[in-house]
This record gives C-alpha cells, sequence and structure tokens, in this order.
C-alpha cells in the first residue's frame, strides 16, 4: 500500500475513533461539573444595557417622546444617505410605499405595507440605526424617527406625536397578514398568511 493510499485510510479510523469517543461522552451524565474559570459574571446594570428589546404590545418602550417633525430633521440629517428621500430610491432597504403590492407579482416589503406592529419599528431603530453608529439615539430621537417614518407611510399625520402609550395604538396595513406557526419547535412565532405548513 502507498504512502497516498495509506493517508485516506487513516483519516478515516483517526474521524471513525473520534466519533466512536464522542457518543461514549455524550452518553454518559456529566457529574461533578467544574466551572471552568472563563468570563465574569454580569451584574443587573450590565444586563440592563442589553434588555432593550421592545414587544409588539408595546412592553419596554421607554419614555419619551418625538414628532414627525422633528423625525424628519432627524432623518435627513442620518437616515437619508441609506434610505434615500422619503424613505425610497436609496442603497438600503425601502421604508415607504407598497400598499396593496404584497398580493401581486412584484410585492413591496416596506414598514408600511409589510410590518405587522410600529412597535417594531422602534425596537429595530433603538438597535440597530443608524447603520454607521446603532444605538447612538436617545428615546426621544428613536420616537422622532418613527414617527417620520410612518407619516411617510399615511400612518400619521404632519403634526403627529409618539410616545410609549400612542406607538401600539397605531394599526398596521399588514397586522393581519401574519398568522400563528404553530410548529411545537416555534409556538408563537408568526409567517405569512401564504407560508406553507411546515415551512
Amino acid at each position: 500500500m502507498s504512502m497516498f493510499e495509506r493517508k485516506p485510510l487513516a483519516a478515516l479510523l483517526g474521524a471513525l475513533a473520534l466519533s466512536a469517543a464522542l457518543s461514549a461522552c455524550h452518553s454518559q451524565p456529566v457529574r461533578n461539573a467544574q466551572p471552568l474559570g472563563l468570563g465574569t459574571p454580569v451584574d443587573a446594570t450590565q444586563l440592563a444595557a442589553w434588555d432593550i428589546d421592545i414587544d409588539a404590545d408595546g412592553r419596554g418602550l421607554p419614555p419619551g417622546s418625538g414628532t414627525v417633525a422633528a423625525g424628519q430633521r432627524i432623518y435627513e440629517t442620518r437616515c437619508i444617505a441609506c434610505h434615500g428621500a422619503g424613505g425610497q430610491n436609496g442603497i438600503a432597504d425601502r421604508l415607504a410605499g407598497g400598499q396593496g403590492s404584497l398580493a401581486t407579482k412584484t410585492p413591496v416589503r416596506t414598514v408600511g405595507s409589510f410590518w405587522p406592529h410600529a412597535t417594531t419599528l422602534f425596537d429595530y431603530v433603538r438597535r440597530a440605526m443608524p447603520f454607521d453608529s446603532p444605538q447612538s439615539l436617545s428615546p426621544d430621537e428613536v420616537y422622532a424617527v418613527s414617527a417620520y417614518v410612518l407619516h411617510l407611510n399615511g400612518l400619521l399625520p404632519a403634526d403627529g406625536r409618539l410616545d410609549a402609550a400612542s406607538l401600539p395604538r397605531i394599526v398596521m396595513p399588514n397586522r393581519d397578514g401574519f398568522k400563528v406557526d404553530d410548529r411545537p419547535d416555534v409556538v408563537g412565532t408568526r409567517c405569512m398568511k401564504d407560508c406553507a405548513p411546515g415551512s
């Protein structure tokens, strides 16, 4: 047997031995597991800085408020470069328009046409925007930008104001376009009405 024939055989035997060893390890219960001494405990203050997600019903929204007018000013300095004027024709996702297009052959998925909850907009902007400096906006600024984007979609008047009480009351056009996914491993998640069973 040549050297080239022995190498694949040795690799196969090594892989089989490793597989057997791992199987044996996983079949035995872990007893007296000792901490590895890695990491540090996280205190409540540190955890609070990361625990900023907002539920669909508005739980978790911070104090503060913002107007459409203030949101437009912020949008034009912090958002327009990526999302374009009026939330359209930018290099990033389109934010406005597309209402009534989801059932067509060319759906346009925007905040106004696709998203089921206005609170999701606040949550996403707060955590991930602006792209070059996420989490740099104050709660008032996030309320204002959210108000402006909802205004662009015809969901808030030009003199509109958002806060923790009013934001969850915005009824998004596609709120009923999703259904509960009842698969046992994803209980409570939602998918579009036309999603195939088990998809």
